[in-house]
């Protein structure tokens, strides 16, 4: 039987509601729900159990699990599918901050495969929306050691050593593995990380859920896990203001670029030899090759495969952010 050609790819939003959750995925960017606490929008997921359906097209009704089995190298690249499989590696999402998120910090491959047969989660953040000064927290505030981390902990008193970070529209942080971190309240952005789901809580803000219980808490995964290197390498460093295409961030895992269109402009994937993903994070834009036309707005994302070698942008002002391996 012959398959329909692959064409660029826009997927259903899976949304999530967080006990941190608000409304302006609704509001901003325009999901469709009821719910006055959606957290996340899953944008592009293999997660089993959350795989991401496709919304239009003759591919519509399929998961990308399903387009994974039946594509391959097509659809992720020779060197994607030799390294991951039918496992597509990257989740995207945008979250929702209306209260703080918990502490929390992510193994890396090496633990996530050992303790998981998963992933690690290593993951980067674009600042889409921000409320008067709001924060994001990254890292410490000062050198810390086990010994000391261990005292905070078990007084309850962690957040007095955590750094933080006030945030604004376009700001980008890079968040490695082992990295400790939380989205502050009135944050609303934009994540681009490894295909995991697994997190490690050390701290929630001594909050109850909608049925009185404390969430649980992960010490002893989080010790294992966590860096205490005080590096300052989180926060990207580039100009917001440049036009075409900047880079935020290179890794193993995953390479981001920011790219600011304001006419018609030919994009060329032929030296990128991997599935290619745009999140639109300001404006809107007509996505075009051959036959295919993909209309994206704000807080929506489309997946180019890469069997895709050239698109076509049509935008009077929109930013992209382009995700690849």
């Amino acid at each position: 039987m012959s398959r329909p050609p692959l064409h660029i790819l826009k997927f259903e939003p899976i949304l999530k509601e967080k006990i941190w959750g608000g409304t302006k995925l609704k509001n901003l960017l325009n999901k469709q729900s009821d719910s006055s606490s959606v957290g996340e929008s899953w944008e592009i997921s293999d997660v089993e159990g959350d795989y991401s359906v496709v919304k239009e097209g003759q591919l519509s009704g399929k998961t990308l699990h399903e387009l994974l089995i039946a594509y391959k190298e097509e659809l992720i690249g020779d060197n994607n599918f030799k390294r991951f499989g039918t496992k597509f590696p990257l989740l995207i999402k945008f979250i929702d901050a209306k209260e703080n998120l918990s502490v929390q910090l992510h193994p890396d491959d090496e633990i996530a495969k050992r303790k998981h047969n998963s992933l690690g989660k290593t993951e980067m953040w674009y600042i889409v929306q921000a409320d008067t000064d709001a924060n994001i927290i990254v890292g410490f505030n000062q050198e810390v050691n086990q010994k000391l981390y261990q005292k905070h902990v078990d007084q309850k008193s962690i957040k007095d050593i955590l750094n933080y970070e006030i945030v604004k529209k376009g700001d980008s942080f890079f968040i490695y593995a082992g990295l400790i971190h939380a989205i502050g309240k009135g944050v609303l952005l934009a994540e681009i990380q490894q295909t995991s789901d697994i997190t490690y809580r050390v701290y929630d803000w001594d909050r109850k859920d909608d049925q009185g219980a404390y969430r649980e808490l992960h010490h002893q995964n989080a010790l294992e896990a966590i860096d205490f290197k005080n590096e300052e390498n989180f926060r990207v460093e580039y100009d917001q203001d440049n036009d075409g295409v900047t880079n935020l961030a290179t890794c193993p895992h995953f390479i981001t670029n920011t790219i600011h269109i304001d006419s018609d402009v030919m994009i060329s994937h032929e030296d990128i030899h991997s599935f290619v993903v745009y999140i639109c994070v300001e404006g809107e834009a007509i996505i075009k090759n051959l036959e295919d036309t993909t209309a994206i707005t704000c807080g929506e994302t489309i997946l180019v495969p890469a069997c895709i070698k050239t698109i076509k942008v049509l935008s009077k002002g929109t930013r992209l952010l382009q995700t690849y391996i």
